[in-house]
């Protein structure tokens, strides 16, 4: 249940659709396998997994959604191998070179042959809304992911007003700053992984695993011109976590005081679990995005323009 990556998204404005109403809206996209012909589904399931669970699962007034996606999963190679079998027939039956428009349309033919046959490849990832908060977080390493949870949630709801979080301060020129100077944040403890790079075009990228941070060549390196790019952290000794120049959080562990509160909560019971863990992690984060936000200088209101 516990994320292991973050994906952010602002709202720009409140989020006060009720749990049935959303409920019903996101059924109009419930998820679907494959039919024959079709090379990709995607739709919601119950974040507790069984069809008969719902939707929608609330707990402290946050709101858990889990999207399914399954795509057919056709080799290139096969592709490639058939459709080259079936280009020389037709180009000997012909006495000609098949054009590009023609060979296009046959190799969708292939593609079409062919999936009815693959095999499918199936995951799930999961999110939720933090109204009071304003937030949307995904358990997902990917913004592309994450915006296609976003299309989805509009697609059903109509409008889905959320931006990317924007601070007053770029996160590479505060993590660079943190390196270089010992200075820290009282909550921040810096990690042993880092990555640099160049402000050129193409510039050059030096990545740091199980290494000091205070050495002298990665001073050395920000004093010459690179900035910290990625950065480990740990969070007042409750969350630790890889953050990246787009406010993508990676590699996200709950640590011993956080686990300890989950564990205090006894019971065998896999929904009461799931919930109970749900509950302590997302009142944990709605603690932490605010102070997130507020060491990157606090949010930059100007660039808050709402996706609709």
């Amino acid at each position: 249940m516990w994320f292991k990556n973050l994906s952010l998204l602002r709202f720009t404005e409140p989020f006060d659709l009720d749990v049935a109403e959303f409920e019903q809206k996101l059924d109009q996209r419930r998820f679907r396998p494959c039919g024959s012909l079709e090379p990709v589904s995607y739709g919601w399931c119950a974040p507790l997994g069984k069809d008969t669970f719902p939707l929608v699962h609330v707990t402290n007034g946050f709101a858990m959604v889990c999207v399914q996606k399954e795509e057919k999963i056709v080799p290139a190679s096969v592709v490639n191998e058939i459709l080259s079998e079936r280009v020389a027939e037709v180009e000997d039956r012909q006495g000609r070179p098949m054009r590009r428009k023609e060979r296009d349309a046959l190799r969708d033919e292939v593609m079409q042959d062919l999936l009815p046959r693959a095999f499918s490849h199936s995951r799930r990832t999961y999110a939720y809304i933090d109204p009071k908060g304003g937030w949307l977080v995904a358990d997902s390493a990917s913004a592309k992911k994450t915006e296609e949870i976003a299309s989805l949630l509009r697609q059903c709801l109509g409008s889905l007003p959320v931006v990317p979080p924007a601070t007053q301060e770029r996160p590479s020129a505060i993590m660079t700053h943190w390196v270089m100077d010992a200075d820290l944040p009282s909550d921040i403890t810096l990690e042993s992984e880092c990555e640099l790079r160049s402000p050129e075009e193409d510039g050059g990228i030096v990545r740091c695993r199980r290494h000091d941070l205070s050495a002298p060549e990665i001073q050395n390196h920000i004093e010459a011109g690179k900035e910290v790019i990625k950065l480990a952290i740990t969070w007042n000794d409750r969350l630790s976590f890889v953050l990246d120049e787009a406010f993508g959080i990676k590699k996200l562990r709950f640590l011993d005081l956080v686990q300890e509160d989950a564990a205090d909560i006894e019971t065998s019971d896999p929904v009461e679990r799931f919930d109970a863990d749900f509950a302590i992690m997302s009142l944990e984060l709605a603690t932490f995005l605010p102070r997130f936000i507020e060491l990157f200088g606090g949010e930059n209101l100007q660039t808050k323009q709402p996706v609709v």
